[in-house]
């Protein structure tokens, strides 16, 4: 229901009722104006993007707090969300007053203040999130992030650190006896750190030569160790090769003589699963003993990764050995490790080339034709 009204000083009030029999109204000063703004919003409702216009009275901080109680996340997510909200510059604008302008301000200052570029990606995404959380909660008609251009990342192959094998072979000789196993987990099993933490004795069938992942650990809260299900799509069956099992079967005769296959793999004194500092803690003393720097433990899974791709491994073989969700992924991470069409094409050809010379060389050389 719309109409529009001549009041006595001469303006117009176009006004309408909402779907909850709301009535709202403005005031203009020429008859044109007012029907523009009438048909703007009988548009809005038509197509289903009306808004109530006192509906944005609400901060950005104030929508993520009811928002976010809504939203079923492990805690590391939770965590996370929550850093980038509290970070953001415009966490008390009221989101009907938030624009672009906001976005682009904050971004230039965590780049100012020499944030790496995916970090700036990663919690403008968060907020991101939580603006289109208010988009379809009708609170807002638009996300005033979409199309803010962000800093530019390194491409995936320059920012990408892969050991050697004599780097990973220098780290497994050097870590600590217990470390040493978990190091050749990830680095033969392409495991996770939380993965690899988070195997029971029970998850390594010696028999049919693989490893079972069916959960992780993530850090909790005062230090605790959390077990969880595997990322989407990880829950898998690594086959591994035999002298992987023979290392692991030393290590379980060595230091987890008593108990049944629930025992954890890899348990700290207190005979908890280990967390991220904890692992991350034998990870730098195992560097350090090695001499090496600048390697991360999940360096080990590109390790991994990159073995498959050179052994001529195709993308699904590849996608399932790492539990990523979907090919795609896989691709976006590791596909310029692939041979491309110029590799294909030079090898080709230097198969051509020795077949039509090699044969005539041989023949000049021993005077045969």
């Amino acid at each position: 229901m719309a109409s529009i009204a001549r009041r006595p000083d001469g303006t117009y009030r176009p006004r309408y009722r909402d779907a909850d029999g709301k009535e709202h109204a403005r005031h203009f000063k020429r008859k044109v104006d007012a029907q523009r703004w009438l048909d703007e919003v009988t548009a809005s409702v038509v197509t289903g993007t009306y808004v109530d216009p006192k509906a944005g009275r609400v901060t950005l901080s104030a929508f993520y707090a009811t928002w976010a109680a809504r939203q079923v996340w492990a805690p590391g997510t939770e965590l996370a969300m929550s850093l980038a909200v509290r970070s953001a510059t415009f966490t008390d604008v009221e989101l009907r007053l938030l624009r672009r302008s906001h976005v682009e301000y904050w971004v230039k200052q965590m780049t100012a203040a020499g944030l790496a570029p995916g970090t700036i990606h990663t919690r403008v995404q968060n907020v991101r999130a939580v603006l289109r959380g208010a988009v379809r909660d009708r609170v807002i008609a638009t996300d005033p992030s979409d199309g803010v251009t962000l800093p530019r990342r390194r491409r995936r192959e320059h920012a990408m650190s892969i050991p050697t094998p004599r780097q990973v072979g220098v780290l497994l000789a050097s870590a600590d006896e217990r470390f040493a196993a978990f190091i050749a987990v990830c680095a033969f099993g392409g495991l996770r750190l939380g993965e690899a933490a988070a195997l029971q004795v029970g998850d390594v069938d010696f028999l049919r030569r693989r490893v079972v992942v069916s959960r992780q650990v993530q850090r909790g809260p005062n230090g605790t160790a959390e077990l969880r299900a595997p990322k989407h799509g990880s829950e898998r069956t690594v086959v591994v090769p035999d002298r992987l099992l023979t290392l692991i079967a030393g290590h379980v005769e060595r230091h987890l003589t008593a108990g049944g296959p629930d025992r954890w793999l890899f348990p700290t004194p207190t005979g908890t699963p280990p967390h991220q500092n904890t692992v991350g803690h034998q990870w730098r003393k195992a560097l350090s003993a090695a001499g090496l720097t600048g390697l991360r433990l999940h360096d080990l899974r590109h390790f991994f990764a990159s073995g498959l791709i050179a052994s001529g491994c195709d993308v699904v073989t590849v996608q399932r050995a790492l539990g990523h969700a979907s090919a795609t992924t896989t691709l976006n991470t590791y596909g310029h490790l692939w041979p491309d069409a110029d590799d294909r094409t030079r090898a080709a050809t230097d198969g051509l080339m020795s077949a039509a010379l090699d044969d005539p060389a041989d023949s000049v050389r021993t005077g045969r034709l």
